[in-house]
């Protein structure tokens, strides 16, 4: 790898965040290559040959040549998915697992490239079992929490821990009269609970009597902590009524971070934490993936500038 060499980013078209980073790389000299999985076949390409010394070849938009070589670091930022539309259900489903292996078993392994994230790291750490576990391991104060598919189960935990919330434990969109929504965060009482609950996983956890809530945004050793304030249960659902805040973590968080990260083998996470009225801060989950570019407006904390730094692989 170079220092010369390109960052690699892979990413939708519509990813503001990414735009930025781009800009500020190319402020700074440094080359950049972006591309989303789904241009694939029509408008990437990919040539490799697995050698002694790894994995050797280019990669290829209608603008811009990579030596994967030379890659310095890749930036995975949710990226789409591959899709053949001309091709038949079977020759589809056939060519969506070829380029997934294929192109993404190339991406997956560049000789001296930093990953932020790599994508198999990203993997492992959505599932969000493996995060609340890795949490505990990490030593955070994690809210008494049940995966289950038994109705009865879930019934007896909310007894016994109410109040309790249910969330998804991933988040794929819904469609509803053509609007495409998100499954949020709700209060469950045990009468809410029925056999339906039998048809899949579902997580359940007891509700922190929260004070704020906190986002912590960890660019490997930089850690920007965000205190946002709202009267909402889930504060994603409504960005106009958050106010925020630096703050500084209490004993212990910091390190608890960074082992959680290190359990996954990331460099990039996104977490978020619940504040109680004692001031204890309780872990919900971390995001691989996460946004942050939103919160330097709010709060003038030099994330860009960290980002971009890990990106050029620039010593502090």
């Amino acid at each position: 790898m170079s220092d010369l060499g390109p960052v690699l980013v892979v990413t939708n078209l519509d990813d503001p965040t990414a735009d930025v980073v781009i800009s500020e790389l190319h402020d700074r000299g440094v080359p950049v290559v972006r591309f989303d999985s789904g241009d694939f076949p029509h408008a990437l390409s990919v040539t490799a040959t697995i050698t002694s010394n790894g994995v050797e070849g280019t990669l290829s938009t209608p603008s811009r040549t990579a030596d994967l070589t030379q890659v310095r670091s890749l930036y995975y930022r949710r990226p789409s998915g591959f899709t053949f539309p001309h091709l038949d259900e079977q020759d589809a489903r056939f060519a969506v697992a070829q380029a997934r292996y294929g192109l993404g078993g190339v991406l997956a392994s560049l000789p001296g490239c930093l990953y932020v994230n790599h994508p198999h790291r990203i993997g492992d750490a959505e599932f969000k079992p493996s995060g609340l576990a890795a949490a505990v391991a990490a030593g955070f104060r994690l809210p008494p929490t049940v995966i289950t598919s038994d109705p009865d189960a879930a019934r007896s935990f909310i007894k016994k821990h109410a109040p309790v919330i249910y969330k998804p434990l991933s988040a794929p969109l819904y469609r509803i009269d053509g609007v495409s929504c998100t499954v949020e965060v709700a209060e469950v009482g045990a009468v809410d609970i029925d056999e339906a609950v039998s048809g899949t996983a579902h997580l359940f956890q007891q509700r922190i009597e929260k004070t704020a809530d906190v986002r912590v945004t960890v660019i490997r050793d930089r850690v920007f902590p965000v205190r946002i304030d709202s009267d909402l249960l889930d504060w994603r659902t409504d960005y106009s009524r958050l106010c925020y805040s630096v703050v500084s973590p209490p004993p212990g968080i910091v390190d608890a971070l960074h082992a959680y990260l290190a359990r996954f083998g990331l460099v990039f996470g996104a977490f978020d934490f619940a504040i109680d009225r004692e001031g204890q801060w309780w872990f919900l989950e971390c995001n691989p993936s996460g946004q942050w570019y939103w919160l330097e407006s709010e709060t003038g904390l030099p994330m860009l500038q960290a980002m971009a730094d890990l990106l050029e692989r620039k010593m502090r």
